[in-house]
């Protein structure tokens, strides 16, 4: 055995969570193939509708490896982690490949141009909002199962991944909304608000 599938046999969580992203994609692109190309809209809703399903099968298989008496590891924290930033993201992801599989197989209206300017701004600070949220959500998970697992001695693997949470939130703030307010392409004055000189 290799030394990705000895580490993968060691912590299961690692293949709950390349699984369940695996798996996203898979059941994704399957209903929008579905829904679109296809025509099969009943068969695309229920695909779609098992997105946020494959989250709850990744959160209950890292429940029952910790009940079964797994040693806590990075796996476990980067699954609740998975988890958090699924739940809050994916919707937004889902309806990013919506637009442009409805554009190129149902004429439907072309993706959004990128954004600039105050419109970029707030989108920043609503992504990083979410960056916040999914963080919040993550902690929860992190204490809950710290919480549970009641044996204080291994569970240092998770209580670690709480800083790395915070650090998350500050880069992000810096890297997304502060960055874009202090060095961001401003908007363009429109003709009427351009002065006109003599």
């Amino acid at each position: 055995m290799n030394a990705i599938g000895k580490y993968l046999v060691d912590n299961p969580a690692t293949l709950f969570i390349v699984g369940g992203e695996i798996a996203f994609w898979l059941v994704l692109v399957g209903g929008l193939v579905a829904r679109y190309p296809l025509k099969l809209k009943k068969f695309s809703t229920v695909l779609l509708a098992a997105v946020p399903v494959i989250d709850l099968i990744v959160l209950v298989a890292t429940v029952v490896d910790l009940a079964r008496g797994a040693t806590p590891n990075l796996s476990h924290g980067l699954a609740a982690v998975y988890l958090g930033f699924s739940v809050v993201f994916g919707p937004s992801m889902v309806r990013w490949a919506d637009v442009r599989f409805a554009h190129r197989f149902a004429g439907g209206p072309p993706p959004a141009p990128k954004l600039r300017g105050k419109e970029k701004v707030r989108h920043e600070w609503r992504e990083w909002s979410k960056c916040v949220l999914a963080c919040v959500i993550a902690a929860v998970l992190l204490l809950a199962a710290i919480f549970l697992i009641g044996r204080p001695n291994e569970v240092g693997p998770l209580w670690e991944w709480l800083p790395r949470l915070g650090g998350l939130v500050g880069i992000w703030l810096f890297a997304g909304p502060l960055w874009t307010e202090l060095f961001g392409k401003k908007d363009e004055p429109s003709r009427d608000q351009r002065k006109v000189t003599p």
